[in-house]
């Protein structure tokens, strides 16, 4: 039990979604385990006897996420809602606490899988494993990532930018690390053996976590060899994919399809109606920013909707914006991001990620995915410094 605690550690430092020794994560078996010994665990021991969990995580975020979580929880200090469709799926909002007592937190992650105690840090729960603390704390350091760059753009638009948020917007730009040169060593294709695929898709995953391309368990891989579709499993870490990818035949034949991606139908549909093979899905954090991004602001008829049916063509770094969510219904990306990549080889999803293809292997498609969050960061920036130098005129 122990070394799956300081599993969860090493990939939160690992991921620099925390810095060695801000991270306190413990897991009940016949007692609770900790990683470390520290003056909060009462408290957090308290948490344990008040919810009925098996583990528990309170982590200070690394830099700028410690940044962007403090000023989110000081202007928004009784919950934190987003519109980013990790947030709509699994979170809802992000309540925040002011003090750090366990009947407070208890009370905030009813009915929630975080909380956010100002000041100090974010506080995730599991119910079966220390998997899930790992997930929703990276969940959260997505989401508000997402909303206090996109709310810094909007505010700037608007003239409303206050000297608070504009200290914390610098301090959080300075901690920007700047893209890196692409070593990514993907297998070079077409495969001709079924091992080949698996272990092809399995490097995929790697470098699309190792740049900060997707978060927690977000994101998919997905490659088509002959009549049946491999893809990673709903759930799994993209860089720990050894044993977690399943084989879809594309007649439905089989009954793999149940534990496979969540976003398995649109995979099927690209591999099925274009001559695409690879399929990446990530959610690269400036081009889930940018996607939402509109000229229109909450002036038009789907004002509040956008992410289901918004009826202009919008693009982004020459790449098509879509709407949908999850799954298979009549407002499903099933039904929008397959035309979309059979046209341009990519498509980016209103408030959630990007898909990419390529026709025999994942060096065009990740190579696709990297430069489409580098040019979305450019626009950004470029897009801020236009409304910078509209206000001062």
């Amino acid at each position: 039990m122990a070394s799956s605690i300081h599993r969860y550690e090493q990939k939160m430092i690992r991921q620099k979604l925390a810095d060695p020794g801000e991270i306190l994560i413990g897991e009940r078996d016949a007692e609770i385990l900790w990683n470390r010994d520290h003056p909060d665990l009462p408290v957090l021991e308290n948490i344990f006897t008040g919810l009925n969990i098996n583990s528990l995580l309170l982590a200070r975020p690394a830099e700028p996420y410690g940044t962007i979580i403090d000023h989110l929880a000081r202007t928004l200090p009784d919950a934190i809602t987003l519109k980013d469709n990790e947030t709509r799926t699994f979170l809802h909002d992000i309540p925040v606490v002011e003090n750090f007592t366990a009947d407070a937190v208890i009370e905030r992650l009813m009915g929630r899988k975080c909380v956010i105690v100002r000041d100090r840090g974010i506080v995730t729960w599991g119910a079966v494993s220390p998997e899930q603390t790992f997930v929703n704390f990276s969940s959260v350091l997505f989401s508000c990532f997402v909303k206090f760059f996109a709310d810094h753009l909007s505010l700037s638009a608007g003239g409303r930018l206050t000297e608070e948020g504009t200290a914390a917007f610098e301090k959080a730009v300075s901690h920007l690390a700047p893209f890196p040169e692409i070593t990514a060593d993907l297998k070079k294709g077409p495969f001709r053996k079924e091992e080949d695929v698996y272990e092809a898709v399995s490097h995929a995953g790697k470098p699309v976590v190792r740049y900060g391309l997707v978060d927690s368990v977000m994101g998919n891989v997905s490659y088509r060899f002959h009549d049946t579709l491999y893809i990673s499993q709903t759930g799994s870490f993209l860089d720990e994919l050894e044993g977690a990818i399943d084989p879809c035949p594309l007649d439905n034949s089989s009954c793999a399809g149940i534990t496979a991606s969540s976003e398995l139908p649109t995979h099927l549909k690209i591999v099925r109606n274009t001559p695409y093979k690879a399929v990446l899905h990530g959610h690269p954090k400036f081009a889930v920013i940018m996607s939402m991004v509109c000229e229109k602001e909450d002036k038009c008829d789907f004002a509040g909707r956008c992410h289901l049916n918004c009826p202009d063509d919008r693009t982004v770094a020459d790449v098509p914006i879509v709407a949908g969510e999850s799954g298979t219904g009549p407002r499903a990306i099933v039904n929008t991001v397959p035309d979309a990549v059979s046209r341009h080889g990519a498509a980016i999803v209103y408030g959630h990620g990007v898909f990419t293809a390529g026709e025999d292997d994942f060096i065009k498609p990740f190579s696709l995915l990297w430069n489409i969050e580098k040019k979305c960061r450019e626009a950004y920036f470029r897009r801020l410094e236009m409304t910078d130098h509209h206000q001062k005129r």
